[in-house]
């Protein structure tokens, strides 16, 4: 991902519950692709995580392809523990 795109605008989708049949959505909208970069590794379960979305412009970034945005080097924002 450019750096760039961490400062844009992001959308994150992801479950309410892992367990629940009918899985709710959740919607969030951060300022910042970094940001919802931050709370969906550091704050969703990994379960959850695993079957989340996130959108940045018109790129998707599906479960996997997330926590590598997270621990590459260009990630602007200051990791938990560190």
């Amino acid at each position: 991902m450019e750096m760039s795109a961490y400062f844009e605008q992001a959308s994150l989708y992801y479950a309410k519950s892992p367990h629940r049949r009918r899985k709710a959505l959740v919607f969030r909208r951060f300022e910042q692709a970094a940001e919802a970069i931050r709370f969906a590794v550091e704050e969703l379960a990994p379960e959850i995580l695993k079957g989340s979305t996130l959108e940045i412009n018109d790129t998707h970034y599906f479960g996997d392809q997330i926590r590598p945005l997270y621990d590459d080097g260009a990630f602007p924002l200051r990791r938990r523990g560190k």
